[in-house]
């Protein structure tokens, strides 16, 4: 049995990205960007206006102004600003020559064509040519996630064609003669097949294909086809149930009849130890526990991240530090365990949580919170990481 943390290495040793692809800008929400992104032009352009006033020369801000033009915004001004002279100006506009100065319209008073200033200006309002960014300047890095506001930057630089890395094709299969789907009643000894749609829910939040695959039979041989099909469509092949010790936890045996090679079959963690991952050449392969709250936890812990390398982003996820709200204490510290927290008054405090089967533990957390090997409790106070999910 192997650390959460040796297992960790072991799924990620030696990941390569997978191919790439061009989409279009407004396609490529969440995907992974393959190339740094530079920018064509300056931002801004030209001096501009930060603001609706008025453009002037900083040395006559004492004296009446007369209105000598207006500037709307897409408009190229006219006129040369000389002395005692201001051109009505809007917010993005560019400045006129001769002024290096923009009067917010709150402080100024108007009586016809001329303008009082009655304050001046703490600063220029105006943003200056190619002060955000020079041609050739990179605005975004490879390996980000995309989102909204770097569609804006894709936007802005007339990058429209997008480098992305493939989506992983993930085959989801549950295992388990007492599964049934979930539009079906389950009868006696029945339940209804929660994980796999689990896993295809966060499959599709990392942004990767998922591919259900369906419930094998508790035997080896339609677990051996099904498990056969999986590994020839997808990069990633996820199983759940069947990787224990009963008499039909024969998952293992057939993932390598099917060709995988074993990396490691057991976790020092809670929930989630008979969790079993596997190589196939370029395909990776993990038998995860039947217990929703087990198969959820192992996804978010070794699954996502080898979801991510692929798509060629080094995954790091959201964890904070912070204080526990109560006394937390375990019996048994053999293993590390993870338990799910919500968060409160800037405290955290464990959900009432029943063990691995509890499916209802997760839908009201705010994130999963860990103690260590050894460790038997956290006092009340005691900073503790809790990875959001």
């Amino acid at each position: 049995m192997i650390t959460i943390e040796q297992a960790y290495k072991i799924v990620l040793q030696d990941v390569k990205s997978l191919e790439t692809e061009k989409v279009s800008f407004t396609d490529s929400l969440g995907r992974i960007l393959a190339e740094d992104v530079k920018s064509d032009i300056e931002m801004p352009p030209f001096d501009k206006s930060a603001m609706d006033g008025y453009a002037c020369r900083k040395e006559d801000l004492g004296n009446p102004l007369e209105i000598i033009e207006v500037i709307p915004a897409g408009k190229t001004p006219e006129k040369i600003i000389g002395k005692n002279q201001c051109a009505n100006i809007m917010t993005g506009a560019p400045i006129p020559e001769g002024a290096d100065t923009v009067v917010q319209v709150e402080l100024t008073e108007v009586a016809g064509n001329s303008v009082k200033v009655l304050e001046a200006p703490k600063k220029s309002n105006i943003s200056y040519r190619a002060e955000d960014v020079e041609v050739g300047t990179k605005v975004l890095s490879k390996g980000i996630k995309i989102e909204a506001q770097h569609i804006a930057v894709f936007a802005a630089v007339g990058y429209t064609d997008v480098l992305v890395y493939r989506k992983p094709k993930i085959g989801i299969i549950s295992t388990g003669d007492e599964l049934v789907e979930p539009q079906n009643k389950p009868a006696l000894s029945q339940i209804r097949n929660s994980n796999g749609y689990q896993l295809i829910a966060q499959v599709k939040a990392c942004g990767a294909i998922a591919n259900y695959i369906g419930i094998a039979d508790d035997t080896p041989e339609d677990t051996f086809d099904k498990v056969s099909k999986a590994l020839n469509e997808n990069d990633i092949v996820l199983l759940t149930g069947g990787v224990s010790m009963g008499s039909f936890d024969f998952v293992p045996q057939v993932l390598e009849q099917a060709g995988v090679k074993i990396e490691f079959d057991a976790i020092a963690v809670k929930p989630g130890k008979p969790t079993t991952f596997g190589k196939a050449d370029d395909k990776y392969c993990f038998g995860l526990p039947g217990n929703p709250v087990s198969s959820f936890m192992q996804f978010d812990l070794l699954v996502k991240p080898l979801i991510y390398h692929l798509m060629g982003q080094e995954y790091e996820p959201l964890d904070i530090r912070m204080p526990m709200g109560v006394e937390y204490k375990r019996r048994n510290a053999d293993r590390r365990a993870y338990f799910p927290v919500i968060i409160r008054d800037g405290e955290i405090f464990p959900v009432d949580y029943h063990g691995s089967a509890h499916i209802h533990a997760l839908s009201s957390a705010h994130g999963i919170a860990s103690i260590e090997i050894g460790k038997g409790e956290i006092k009340k106070g005691e900073m503790i990481h809790v990875r959001q999910i």
